[in-house]
């Protein structure tokens, strides 16, 4: 005689055997969610340190350009010391024509 399986076994198998999967899915999105934020991770690291080192670039550039800067300023600086005293008429007449125009121009 054939014997039924009992309905009760049946659903409690199944209840195990989806339980075991659901199980075993979150132990799958477990492990992906952490490979997932270890390449994050990886990533951000790697933009970080893209970013300090195009920082330290700029830095350099600008302290390349400040010192040029401050090179050139002292440069007229002193020429245009030696020619006010080679030109000390020619300076005057120069500051005075150089005040007329400002005036001029900030009256308006």
């Amino acid at each position: 005689m054939e014997q039924k399986p009992d309905p009760q076994t049946a659903a409690e198998k199944g209840k195990d055997h989806l339980k075991a999967a659901a199980d075993n899915f979150k132990t799958a999105a477990t492990v992906k969610a952490d490979e997932i934020r270890k390449a994050a991770e990886q990533k951000a690291e790697e933009i970080r340190a893209a970013a300090e080192e195009k920082a330290k670039e700029y830095r350099g550039q600008a302290e390349n350009a400040w010192s040029d800067a401050r090179t050139k300023a002292k440069y007229w600086q002193t020429e245009g010391e030696a020619y006010v005293r080679d030109n000390p008429g020619r300076a005057v007449l120069v500051a005075l024509g150089v005040g007329f125009v400002l005036g001029l121009l900030f009256r308006k």
